[in-house]
């Protein structure tokens, strides 16, 4: 048995800040673990291979969110026998400059990242979420929401209106609403007023407390907030579904090598085939992790050239 450490510091996105982990997993004899980790590149030139494996979300990170990020982080150190730590990240900042090796990451800040030059990690894996409408696939819709005492009933509804985001990386919050307004020709000025929340979960809060009138929101982070606090789905309601998009990647730096990024991938689509692991993944709405390559995010490439292509780069 290796041994955990575990923050309680963890509420949503950005709230540590600090760059300090909040789950780590040593194992028991880390002798196996140097041997690979001594084959990892360092973060700069001249600089030292690392003495773990550093895992990054950069995703929405509430406590259940977080719970699936620690237990991928778990699994592929007791697996690989290599030390491993999680940090929230509180930016992209450190995406950008190649600081983790592997990455909990949205698929527009991968795509754009890539489009400046900046091509630093390879999509592995990614879930498969509970439900019919997943059809077994890696994917997720954005969920359009209005309060349940509102008079809309479609994203058309919301013309003129106040609209919420989480931020502006995200694809699911973002980007794809950019994208839907483009296919309907309405690049000259939707939503009367368009206010950054911060994260999705505030976006949710927004909405159900009438502050705003409608919000786009990750159907994996829409499901566990209406679960988990009953009180929110009494007071919004979904009135359509944009997508469906490929979903959210762990990404493997390029400075790890090509046999251990297979087998990081290997530990993700094999672990849910542990009943105990399956349940901690059912807590998230995960089914199953299955590969993927940069090619499967084809999808999030074109939207982004439709709004390239028609000068749409910001919400309004």
């Amino acid at each position: 048995m290796g041994t955990t450490n575990r923050s309680t510091d963890v509420h949503a996105w950005g709230a540590t800040g600090t760059r300090e982990p909040v789950f780590a997993w040593t194992p028991p004899d880390p002798t196996g673990g140097r041997a690979v980790l001594g084959r990892v590149m360092p973060e700069r030139e001249g600089g030292t291979p690392p003495d773990r494996l550093r895992f990054g979300t950069y995703l929405a990170s509430n406590v259940t969110a977080v719970a699936l990020y620690e237990l991928v982080t778990e699994e592929v150190g007791r697996r690989l026998g290599v030390p491993c730590e999680l940090v929230v990240e509180a930016s992209y900042e450190s995406c950008e400059k190649d600081e983790n090796e592997v990455c909990f990451v949205c698929s527009l800040p991968y795509v754009t990242f890539e489009r400046r030059g900046l091509d630093l990690a390879i999509p592995v894996a990614a879930p498969v979420l509970e439900g019919v409408r997943y059809g077994g696939r890696p994917i997720y819709f954005s969920d359009v929401i209005v309060h349940r005492d509102s008079p809309f009933q479609s994203f058309l509804d919301l013309r003129g209106r106040s609209w919420a985001y989480n931020e502006p990386l995200s694809h699911s919050g973002y980007g794809i609403t950019r994208y839907h307004l483009v296919r309907l020709g309405e690049t000259n000025g939707f939503f009367g007023e368009v206010v950054e929340a911060g994260f999705h979960q505030e976006a949710i809060r927004m909405v159900a407390q009438g502050d705003v009138d409608g919000s786009a929101i990750d159907s994996q982070v829409l499901g566990m907030e209406l679960r988990d606090h009953p009180d929110l789905a009494e007071q919004v309601q979904v009135v359509e579904a944009l997508g469906p998009s490929t979903i959210q990647p762990v990404a493997v730096s390029r400075r790890v090598p090509e046999d251990v990024r297979e087998a990081i991938r290997k530990v993700l689509v094999t672990m849910a085939e542990d009943p105990a692991v399956r349940e901690r993944l059912s807590g998230a709405l995960v089914e199953r992790f299955v590969p993927v390559d940069p090619g499967s995010y084809d999808d999030i490439r074109m939207m982004v050239d439709a709004c390239e292509t028609a000068g749409f780069l910001e919400l309004r």
